[in-house]
């Protein structure tokens, strides 16, 4: 968006989607589970992330620098990260029960603190993506007209690409290895409980 407050709007921005991620994960991930699957609540977040993501991308083609038109795809992909958010742990919760009926033992604490340390390497890999593109869009947090002129055309259109075209291949790479790989409907838990209890 550019211009003198630009940093109130991020602010503002971040606010608005911190709060929207943790209501996702109080109030709509329970929600939609009762409705639906753990596994079709994934897919409907994934989609909803890309949805938010490449109605950012349209919105930055039209000039937008309404707050308000921004915050829409915000809120969308916010709402979808907080259900992944909560996602995440009922999978791996869900794959220390197939683990102890598959191999006899509880892998608990090895499993949880993996999530731990994927958490912390993809946040450096985040940044090292972020650092990357921005070294190759020669972008500056000087935000004079004068600066800004200069920067605008291909320099721009790379940190717009990566702002949302990379979140999408992402996404969309995630959804196709979690519906190769991911075995364990409501039916196969339900299965793995009952040999549980034996």
């Amino acid at each position: 968006m550019g211009g003198a407050k630009w940093y109130d709007s991020y602010t503002l921005f971040n606010t608005v989607g911190g709060a929207t991620q943790i209501l996702s994960m109080m109030i709509i991930f329970p929600f939609m589970r009762k409705l639906m699957s753990t596994i079709r609540v994934f897919y409907v977040s994934v989609v909803m992330a890309i949805s938010g993501y490449v109605l950012l991308f349209i919105l930055m083609f039209t000039g937008a620098t309404s707050m308000i038109a921004l915050l829409i795809p915000g809120i969308l992909i916010f709402i979808a990260f907080g259900m992944l958010t909560v996602l995440t742990t009922v999978f791996l919760a869900n794959t220390v029960d197939y683990g102890e009926v598959k191999n006899g033992r509880r892998d608990e604490s090895v499993i949880f603190s993996m999530q731990t340390f994927v958490v912390k390497l993809a946040s450096g890999v985040s940044a090292f993506i972020a650092s990357i593109c921005l070294t190759i869009c020669n972008l500056s947090n000087d935000t004079s007209d004068v600066v800004v002129e200069v920067s605008k055309e291909a320099n721009v259109m790379g940190l717009r690409f990566a702002m949302s075209a990379l979140p999408v291949i992402g996404l969309i790479a995630a959804f196709i290895l979690f519906a190769k790989k991911y075995i364990l409907t409501d039916a196969k838990l339900e299965e793995i409980a009952q040999r549980k209890k034996k």
